[in-house]
């Protein structure tokens, strides 16, 4: 730990890195809570790995395969909404085919691109180590929209989540907002690729809302519980990773894997406890 506390004085790489969790940790937490809550997971899932068409394809044109992912997410979470909205028996299948496609696009374009760089398949598996600077502006910029967005439309997106018939009867525009909910999933994705990469994204996006979901008696206090969750993660990843040399975005998710098993096993051990010990109680 101390080695990394001294080289995080002396490289500007590593302070990067830190800033790029902790900007990683504010989209997976407040959007991340909406995920868990709405469990479309799944959802989220085939719109992180459409992804990967989008920056194969700007890549192969010469672009900014960030600015293709960002392009892909949204054209992809507004597909996967309105098939989830219109054709609901056959949605598995049609994400599931979304998905595969867009993987199969990406590793296309990126194998066909002059002087292919190995380097972006790091994104499959998360890099935060080489987060530049203007990625990291961006990354600030889709936190403040995704940050703006639910907080001026907190009511609807909770009536969606929590009682969509309810919402409808109040006149709320339901799909309206399911689609926009899908779309600041798709700005989560984005900014988590720079973290952890595609694969791994969900296992960030969920698992600090999953365990804040045990212990929160709100959905802010959610959010704002599983964003201080995905700093600890996101943090101790990388101090944890740097001296072993052990690639960063695997070792933030087993460390918020590792920490969800605990909490869930030790809450389920509290809560038999509880139950075993009020039944003496009740009975006298």
């Amino acid at each position: 730990m101390s080695a990394f506390l001294e080289a995080l004085a002396g490289h500007a790489f590593l302070q990067h890195a830190l800033a790029a969790g902790v900007l990683a940790s504010i989209a997976c937490g407040i959007v991340g809570s909406y995920v868990v809550v709405k469990r479309i997971g799944y959802l989220a899932g085939g719109v992180a790995h459409t992804v990967l068409g989008g920056m194969g394809i700007a890549y192969f044109l010469g672009k900014s395969p960030i600015g293709g992912a960002l392009i892909a997410a949204l054209l992809a979470a507004l597909i996967i909404g309105w098939v989830s909205l219109r054709l609901r028996q056959h949605e598995d299948t049609i994400i599931g085919a979304l998905w595969a496609v867009g993987m199969a696009t990406g590793i296309l374009f990126i194998s066909r691109t002059p002087g292919y760089n190995v380097d972006l398949m790091s994104y499959l598996f998360g890099n935060i180590l080489m987060v530049p600077r203007a990625d990291l502006l961006l990354m600030a910029g889709l936190d403040g929209v995704i940050v703006a967005l639910v907080w001026l439309f907190r009511k609807q997106f909770l009536a969606v989540c929590f009682d969509e018939e309810f919402a409808r009867l109040r006149g709320v525009p339901v799909d309206l907002f399911y689609l926009g909910l899908l779309l600041i999933v798709a700005l989560t994705v984005v900014i988590l690729i720079q973290v952890v990469g595609l694969v791994l994204v969900i296992a960030l996006l969920t698992l600090p809302a999953a365990i804040a979901s045990q212990y929160a008696r709100s959905l802010a206090a959610m959010m704002l519980t599983a964003t201080l969750l995905g700093v600890v993660f996101t943090s101790a990843g990388l101090a944890l990773s740097y001296e072993p040399d052990l690639p960063a975005g695997a070792t933030i998710i087993l460390l918020a894997g590792l920490a969800y098993l605990l909490s869930t096993l030790g809450r389920g051990i509290w809560l038999r406890w509880r139950r075993t010990t009020a039944l003496p109680e009740a009975k006298s």
